[in-house]
């Protein structure tokens, strides 16, 4: 396939066959450009408004979302395309070059913080970074109702693999939301807080679109299950979505029927480290654990003699995340339990 440099107002995304990008940013140091590789698929029923999106690398160091996209780039023939399919398998190549969750060598801004009012119009928000925020607000937004940005915990945290969304008071959004998170396969389906300024997904829900994230893997890796879960959602979310001809089948812990959900919504959930130290996994993510129990030890080795401090479940529920790096600073959360549901939304 041969790749067209463009800048961002020049991007087709409705005419009918497929086209593959280079989307052209300018670069704030070097004689160049930051190069966003972007393709998209028109079929003969696509409508003004839906599609499908799929980000890869919204942060630099998670590697399971952009491998499945690039597998798909291959793998969905254009013949089946019945609406409009995006995929953006690194969405940040700032990040994605440095392997950091911010855009470190840039800006040093994080890109799912990045969707605030002004980015990419405001002086003080010019950076690539902002800019790319503001790609994806002009160029994309409009194109879409359906947005899947794919996540792993990169360096700092292991969850139990998950897909993942926020509260919604619309119950038709909240219910076809959650469908598209159980048909990805994960172990869990995780509701989380929406405070965060800047996010993504949040702005997405606050379009009205049908946004899911996802945690599919950890420790800047390439897993093989968290390759798989986001394959499987992204094709499951095009065709339960009029955006691809076709059948996908549950898979994973949705065909099992194992599948557990949990929210994360309240700051009950969460325990910081106290102090800088070494933190010790004791109960694994995914378990189930009653208040009290101890979820992990956080060790301070210059004070050898003394006992760990017992980062214990703050109450009864799923133990969603913790600290996968051993060395953890001060403030950092360590553990995370979510209070489990029977449903998603």
């Amino acid at each position: 396939m041969t790749r067209m440099l463009v800048q961002p107002d020049d991007l087709d995304l409705d005419t009918p066959g497929r086209r593959d990008y280079w989307v052209a940013l300018e670069h704030d140091t070097m004689w160049g450009a930051y190069l966003i590789p972007l393709t998209v698929l028109v079929g003969p029923e696509a409508r003004e408004g839906r599609g499908l999106v799929a980000f890869g690398s919204t942060h630099g160091n998670e590697y399971e979302g952009p491998t499945a996209i690039k597998q798909l780039l291959r793998e969905i023939e254009t013949d089946h395309v019945t609406g409009r399919i995006i995929l953006v398998p690194v969405l940040n190549p700032a990040a994605f070059r440095a392997g950091t969750r911010d855009s470190v060598g840039a800006d040093g801004v994080n890109l799912n913080r990045a969707f605030v009012e002004g980015a990419g119009r405001q002086p003080s928000l010019a950076g690539i970074t902002h800019r790319i925020a503001d790609l994806v607000r002009r160029q994309i937004w409009p194109h879409v109702h359906v947005v899947l940005d794919l996540h792993s915990g990169g360096n700092q945290i292991r969850f139990d693999l998950c897909s993942s969304f926020h509260p919604l008071d619309d119950p038709g959004q909240a219910e076809a939301t959650a469908e598209t998170a159980r048909w990805f396969g994960t172990p869990l389906i995780m509701i989380y807080q929406n405070r965060t300024p800047g996010l993504l997904t949040s702005e997405a829900e606050r379009l009205g679109k049908i946004a899911v994230g996802t945690e599919l893997g950890w420790g800047e890796a390439v897993t093989a299950e968290g390759v798989r879960y986001g394959r499987q959602g992204i094709l499951a979310a095009a065709v339960h979505h009029g955006q691809l001809a076709g059948e996908v089948r549950p898979a994973g812990h949705h065909a099992a029927g194992t599948q557990k959900c949990a929210a994360i919504v309240d700051q009950e959930c969460y325990v910081p480290a106290p102090f800088d130290g070494v933190y010790e996994e004791v109960i694994a993510c995914g378990s189930r654990v009653r208040r009290g129990d101890v979820v992990g030890r956080l060790h301070d080795f210059q004070r050898i003699d003394e006992a760990p401090w017992p980062a214990s479940a703050p109450m009864d529920g799923i133990v969603v995340g913790q600290s996968w790096g051993a060395r953890v600073r001060q403030g950092q959360f360590i553990v995370c339990v979510g209070e489990e549901r029977l449903s998603g939304p």
